[in-house]
């Protein structure tokens, strides 16, 4: 057998995650050929022999909640994640940029760094099928695989605009058709993110609509929910619903039981999911492995102040700025009122690009608040209106225990909830959630290896053939002949995160070698440049 790399002597976590083994891994073009006992494929057959003594030899991770839309336009690394081992990013929370048409005004209206992007706005223009954007990602040049759901909040906007209320029978059918192109094209499914508008605006039984037509291709419901917080089991409730009703898998992104308040309603989540799992409902869940989460600035605020557009255009009427000073305030629970679980002193407003605000990156709402003076609500609507666009914010919401716990079910699996960056270019747009350079390697350096909350093997599947499963992507996840040959070579002693919430522009250390479709991409450490990065496909592609 000749073969173009020879992954020699290492010891091989397959993603199945059965115990690790010592052996080889062949690969041949785009594929794996064999794994195999250590030498029994000759060296003089190999073109490239890559030793990985004291080294494991894994699948690639791939990312079910990936935000790398943005970033790939910017540049197609993704460096940030091919340095922790990830091959494939999966996109969609929140907002695509296709299909645009019906009643979006802006394509990438749904995307920090927007304004900055004035050739992909016209581009995306362009795009009004789902898939073409992710074929122009591709015609570019992508590091990694790509694939992604459709947007609940980009579908029921390009129905209905920004507008609340229930969706007339007309607008409804416009999001079927739409959903089912989107599914033919290659979606794996919708995804809500139901403490955003447009999402939030969106009824149970609207999405449940959605979801029947994504049961018709084999697709799968992926939802932030309603709830992460104080309404979090009505929140599942909802989710269990959607799935039995419209007869779909369920995802639930980012796991948690956000706000001092709720950390104890973790281990009931826990037993309620279980629960529906043994009533037959398939639905599982992925998380991060870091004590805080991050979204918007404008999520201290009730979704209506965005109704009809109008967002900072009732940031500035005086009479409205009342109005929402006093559901803030005093919030009527029937949304989530981020600023509440986790108090000002909580909150870490970071993503400011305005001269005037950029003294305040980093520092905690209620700092910024004192140093100007102001109530630190008034100090919301004053810094929103100033940047002129959402402002990326840390909340420091969750605590270790839980996460500890979430880690060992094995519905678990493992997300970033972010980005691919360059720390090259990336810092001058100043700090992120360090989720963005080190979710995997936390959980292989902190979690397995200094705390040995699980195995390794249960770690690498839950990066990889779990992911792979619940997509339905039947050739990729394991190392396995015949599979497609995304690898990763890490060394177990080593591997680690290094972005901190105080210094987050930093690579993961550790991962050794990456290929993508049996190209190298990260080599000793160092990319490559290669771009073989594919789409990957959901059940309904034609």
């Amino acid at each position: 057998m000749a073969v173009d790399v020879l992954i020699r002597g290492g010891r091989i976590v397959d993603g199945t995650g059965n115990p690790w083994f010592y052996g080889d891994v062949a690969i041949e073009g785009d594929r794996i050929v064999a794994v195999t006992p250590p030498g029994r494929i000759p060296a003089e057959y190999a073109g490239t022999i890559v030793d990985a003594s004291e080294r494991v030899v894994s699948p690639g991770f791939i990312d079910i909640q990936s935000h790398s839309i943005i970033p790939l336009m910017l540049d197609g690394t993704c460096l940030s994640k091919i340095t922790q081992g990830v091959t494939t990013e999966i996109m969609g929370e929140g907002w695509t940029p296709a299909p645009f048409g019906g009643l979006i005004d802006s394509p990438m209206a749904g995307a920090f760094f927007a304004n900055r992007m004035p050739e992909w706005e016209e581009r995306a223009r362009g795009w009004r099928r789902f898939r073409d954007w992710l074929e122009a990602m591709v015609e570019r040049g992508v590091s990694p695989n790509i694939g992604s759901f459709l947007a609940g909040g980009t579908l029921r906007q390009y129905a209905k605009g920004m507008a609340m209320g229930p969706a007339t029978p007309a607008e409804l059918d416009t999001m079927r058709r739409v959903m089912a192109e989107a599914m033919e094209d290659g979606a794996f499914g919708v995804s809500y993110a139901l403490i955003y508008p447009p999402d939030t605006f969106a009824s149970t039984e609207e999405i449940i609509e959605v979801c029947r037509v994504v049961a018709r291709y084999g697709g799968l419901y992926i939802t932030h929910m309603r709830s992460e917080a104080d309404r979090l089991f009505e929140a599942l409730d909802e989710t269990f619903r959607i799935g039995r009703e419209a007869g779909l898998p369920v995802e639930i992104y980012h796991l948690k039981a956000a706000g001092v308040s709720n950390w104890g309603k973790m281990p009931e989540t826990i037993e309620r999911i279980d629960k529906a799992r043994d009533s037959g409902l398939d639905v599982t869940a992925d998380m991060y492995p870091y004590t805080a989460a991050g979204t918007g600035l404008a999520s201290v605020l009730p979704p209506w102040v965005a109704a009809e557009g109008k967002f900072f255009d009732n940031l500035r009427d005086p009479a409205m700025r009342e109005r929402i000073r006093q559901e803030v305030l005093n919030p009527s629970g029937d949304w989530e009122a981020l600023a509440s679980e986790a108090g000002p002193e909580g909150v870490m407003p970071v993503g400011m690009e305005h001269p005037e605000l950029k003294q305040y990156v980093g520092k905690r709402l209620s700092e910024i608040a004192e140093l100007r003076g102001q109530h630190w609500l008034d100090t919301v609507f004053d810094l929103l209106l100033t940047e002129g666009r959402n402002i990326f914010t840390i909340y420091f919401v969750m605590n270790e225990d839980n996460l500890r716990l979430q880690l060992r079910q094995p519905w678990i699996k493992i997300s970033t909830d972010a980005g691919g960056l360059d720390p090259a270019w990336a810092v001058e747009r100043g700090p992120v959630h360090p989720r963005a350079y080190g979710t995997y390697t936390r959980v292989l350096g902190k979690y397995v290896r200094e705390e040995r909350v699980l195995r390794l093997e249960d770690a690498v599947r839950k990066m990889s053939s779990a992911v792979a499963d619940r997509l339905g992507l039947r050739d990729r996840g394991l190392l396995r002949p015949g599979y497609f040959a995304d690898v990763v070579v890490f060394d177990p002693a080593t591997v680690a995160d290094r972005a901190t919430f105080t210094d987050p522009h930093q690579l993961s250390v550790g991962v050794e070698h990456v290929w993508v479709n049996g190209v190298q991409v990260i080599a000793n450490g160092h990319h490559t440049g290669a771009m073989p990065g594919r789409i990957v496909d959901g059940p309904g592609r034609r």
